[in-house]
């Protein structure tokens, strides 16, 4: 049986199909193309984070944003020092700050 896929897959997966005795056929993309699967493959794995809330899930989803970030072309210490020069500025999400309305 053959299943068809066409999606961005974590780097040993190939080599993981390989060792349970089956056939991976894939090729390795450009950044412009592998960025492209990754913004997809963003959605689906926020909408299982969403859906199951586990561990799994969202270290999932981080692994998703370091090969966004690397095929953007930022490190993900730079991307770090983006989110702490906002975070400083203007907070981060714990202590759960639901804004209900502004007044002018």
């Amino acid at each position: 049986m053959m299943r068809k896929y066409d999606k961005i897959v974590r780097d040993r997966i190939p080599e993981v199909i390989e060792a349970a005795g089956q056939h991976a056929i894939y090729e390795l993309v450009d950044h412009e193309t592998a960025l492209e699967g990754l913004k997809r493959k963003l959605s689906e794995e926020l909408a299982e984070y969403l859906e199951s809330g586990s561990l799994e899930e969202l270290a999932d989803l981080l692994e998703v944003m370091h090969g966004v970030a690397y095929h953007s072309g930022v490190s993900w210490q730079e991307l770090e020092a983006v989110r702490l020069a906002k975070r400083a500025e203007r907070g981060g999400f714990e202590r759960g700050v639901r804004l209900l309305e502004v007044n002018e």
